[in-house]
C-alpha cells in the first residue's frame, strides 16, 4: 500500500516538473523573440463574443431607431385623432414645426467654437467704394446710396428708398439667406438671416442674385433695383425684423 502512494507521489511530482519546466520554455522563448526585435502581434478583438467596439454601440442605435420611430408614430396618433385632450400637444407640434432653425446663429456660433470652415471655392464677395462694406463688423453697411421716400411711419413695416438707376443693393450684415424669390407685395426679394436672429428684407428688386441657404458677407451684392417707369431713378425696399417686430431701418443705418 505504501509503495502504491509512493508511485503515485512520484507520477505527480514529475507532471508538475515538465509543466514547470514547458512555462519556463515559454517565457524564454517569448524573452528571446523580444530581444531579438520581435513583437507578438497585438490582438484587438472583443475578449468575449456580443462586446461592440466602443465608439459604435449597436444596442444603442437600435434604441435610437425605436425612439425616433414610436416619436414618429405618437405624433401621427395625435394628429389623426379626434380627441380634444390632445390639442395642446398638437398646438406644441405645430409651434415648434414652424419656427425657423437659427443658421446664422450655428454658423456664427461655429465660427468662433472651431474657426472658419475650409472653403472649397474663391471668395464672391463683391465690396464697392460708397457701400461702406469696410466699415467695422459691428456696424451696418449701407446696402445702397439713396433717400427714403416712404417712411416706416408710411409703411409700418419698412422703408421705400429711392437711388440712381441700375444700382446695386447690398448685404447690411452677413448672414444666410433665408429667402429669395417673389413675395406677395414686394415682388422679388430677399431675406437674409442674421447671427443675432434678426433679420433684413429687400424688396421690390429688379434682380437678384443670391439663392437660397446662400452665406453672405456684409456688403455682399444681393440684387439690383427697379427701374422707375421713366427709367430715371431706382426703387427698392428695405425692412429689418428683430425679436419677430419690424423696426425702423433708420435706427440702424443712416441714408444721409
Amino acid at each position: 500500500m505504501d509503495d502504491r502512494r509512493k508511485r503515485i507521489q512520484e507520477r505527480i511530482a514529475k507532471r508538475r516538473k515538465r509543466a514547470e519546466h514547458h512555462q519556463q520554455g515559454a517565457w524564454a522563448n517569448l524573452i528571446q523573440d523580444e530581444t531579438d526585435g520581435y513583437s507578438p502581434p497585438l490582438s484587438y478583438e472583443s475578449p468575449s463574443p456580443g462586446n461592440d467596439f466602443p465608439l459604435f454601440k449597436k444596442e444603442w442605435f437600435l434604441f435610437k431607431i425605436l425612439a425616433a420611430a414610436c416619436l414618429f408614430l405618437l405624433v401621427a396618433i395625435a394628429f389623426k385623432h379626434p380627441s380634444t385632450q390632445l390639442d395642446e400637444v398638437r398646438s406644441v407640434v405645430k409651434e415648434t414645426m414652424n419656427q425657423e432653425f437659427q443658421f446664422a446663429t450655428v454658423a456664427s456660433w461655429y465660427e468662433d467654437t472651431f474657426g472658419k470652415p475650409i472653403a472649397f471655392y474663391p471668395d464672391k464677395t463683391k465690396k464697392e467704394s460708397g457701400t461702406v462694406a469696410d466699415r467695422p463688423d459691428n456696424q451696418s453697411a449701407l446696402p445702397v446710396i439713396g433717400k427714403i421716400t416712404e417712411s416706416f411711419e408710411v409703411n409700418g413695416e419698412g422703408v421705400l428708398i429711392e437711388t440712381s438707376q441700375n444700382k446695386k443693393v447690398n448685404a447690411l450684415r452677413e448672414g444666410i439667406v433665408m429667402f429669395a424669390g417673389v413675395k406677395e407685395g414686394l415682388g422679388k426679394t430677399v431675406m437674409i438671416q442674421h447671427a443675432d436672429k434678426s433679420e433684413s428684407w429687400y424688396g421690390q428688386l429688379e434682380s437678384v442674385d443670391v439663392k437660397l441657404y446662400d452665406p453672405v458677407a456684409k456688403g455682399t451684392e444681393i440684387g439690383k433695383v427697379t427701374a422707375s417707369e421713366n427709367g430715371s431713378k431706382g426703387t427698392f425696399y428695405l425692412a429689418i425684423k428683430k425679436n419677430d417686430q419690424f423696426i425702423d431701418p433708420t435706427q440702424v443705418i443712416s441714408f444721409e
